[in-house]
């Protein structure tokens, strides 16, 4: 027993030098990000930003948060995504738990005859507990266990994933509802001029005041707008449709407000490029990755080394020798084994390259989920400017084409213009107006994609 301890003090004190081997190395962060991360046109220098807001103050419409609500509970995708969360946290356990030793019992017994002497039957029984504990002393089992808390980190984060870019999702396919809906109001309204417009060109085509080919212009748009309006129906009924998938709910109307109540944040913030690395949980996934192979590459290094066990047996039997005796007597066996890999055809050596070798692929994988995030985020803010310089020239575009349409009205009435000039004029705002409406949806979206790529989203 003295010699077994004595041996074990030995591997210990190698084991603690062989520490800077890497056997036992610890993952560390990353922390280098690039300045310009964002884009040279970009230059963060607040710490806050939009990411900093929960998505109940993202968004504050009450029925957008009821269907963010009703998304986190039923969708279909999240739920799947949770399910490998517990099974990651299952898989935890045995790794926890490898440290202790393992324990089995197996009792048995049995009646013996003997048709010697007038018969004899002998009752025989044996109930041993066996034990076998293997001693972490080059790190192995300890690489196995930060292995396996990485993986459930990456999973989480795999969760959030999810989880913000359904937000996002049900978000966006709710604006799109309300950018169809005004659409749709402004096209129905036109269709109804129309109507009007085309039993008037009829009129003055009998009393000669316009000749067929001004009549069937008229005509021919106003048939042109109709179709836009049956294009926006179906287009909003789609709409429902995905988002009811997003809800995991059978087709249905979707209750919503209206576009013009649509309030999003004002002052935008980027922040600084390294928050992404606190909040993007793709980022953070793709980290914990790197931090798993980190632990496989220690891992497939103590394969090198001795596995050392100590097993035991310990229990009481009346079968004890030759002879059956009773009552029974205590039985006990203790041993120590080292196994120490001489020769295997390369295998310990071709499997540490393939740990390398990946170990630089997510490597590779972290750093571009990083340039990723930082082309998201210039996308994003780029897309929103944009919408929101052109709102202004949309404006005063359709306020230009009200006062042309009238203009081209009074003209017609004065014999200074034709009806063409009108019905050009009246196209032509028609489409303005749409863009318009196009125009809104597409600020909301690039803020709402700006939220995403900052890593919003959170509870």
């Amino acid at each position: 027993m003295k010699n077994m301890m004595k041996k074990l003090l030995i591997l210990t004190a190698v084991a603690t030098l062989l520490g800077s081997c890497g056997l036992y190395g610890k993952y560390k962060p990353q922390e280098e990000v690039p300045t310009n991360l964002y884009g040279e046109e970009i230059v963060a220098t607040d710490s806050s930003s939009l990411a900093d807001l929960s998505w109940r103050e993202m968004f504050t419409d009450a029925k957008l948060q009821a269907l963010i609500d009703t998304a986190l509970v039923r969708n279909v995708d999240l739920r799947t995504i949770q399910l490998n969360v517990k099974q990651a946290e299952a898989a935890m356990i045995p790794a926890k738990l490898a440290y202790l030793p393992s324990i089995a019992i197996a009792p048995q017994g049995g009646y013996n005859y003997t048709a010697l002497n007038g018969g004899v039957t002998t009752k025989t029984y044996t109930a041993p507990a066996t034990a076998s504990w293997e001693i972490d002393i080059f790190g192995k089992l300890t690489n196995t266990k930060r292995k396996a808390k990485a993986t459930l980190e990456q999973t989480r984060d795999y969760e959030q994933a999810v989880k913000t870019q359904l937000i996002a999702g049900v978000a966006t396919t709710y604006y799109s509802l309300l950018m169809l809906d005004k659409q749709l109001e402004i096209a129905q309204a036109t269709e109804k001029n129309w109507e009007e417009t085309v039993k008037t060109a009829r009129a003055m085509k009998k009393a000669g005041m316009m000749n067929e080919a001004g009549l069937a212009q008229t005509e021919a748009t106003y048939y042109n707008i109709c179709t836009t309006v049956l294009t926006l129906k179906e287009s909003i009924n789609e709409t429902q449709n995905t988002l009811c998938l997003l809800l995991a709910k059978t087709p249905q109307h979707i209750e919503r407000g209206s576009l013009e109540e649509a309030v999003l944040p004002e002052n935008i913030s980027v922040g600084l490029p390294i928050s992404v690395l606190s909040r993007r949980p793709d980022v953070r996934a793709a980290e914990h990755e790197l931090e798993g192979a980190f632990y496989d590459t220690n891992k497939a290094r103590a394969s090198f080394y001795p596995q050392i066990s100590l097993s035991g047996t310990a229990g009481w039997t009346n079968s004890v020798g030759s002879a059956i005796v009773n009552p029974g007597e205590f039985i006990g066996s203790a041993m120590l084994s080292l196994l120490q890999p001489i020769f295997n055809r390369g295998a310990l050596i071709a499997n540490l390259k393939i740990m390398k070798a990946n170990q630089e692929i997510a490597f590779i994988n972290f750093q571009q989920s990083i340039l990723e995030a930082g082309n998201e985020v210039n996308l994003a803010l780029d897309k929103y400017q944009t919408a929101k310089a052109k709102s202004d020239y949309y404006a005063k575009q359709v306020e230009s084409l009200k006062t042309a349409e009238k203009s081209t009205k009074l003209l017609m009435k004065h014999g200074n213009t034709t009806y063409l000039e009108v019905l050009t004029a009246q196209t032509t705002l028609l489409n303005a107006r749409l863009n318009q409406v196009s125009n809104k949806f597409v600020e909301i979206q690039g803020m709402i994609e700006l939220y995403r790529a900052l890593g919003g989203g959170q509870d």
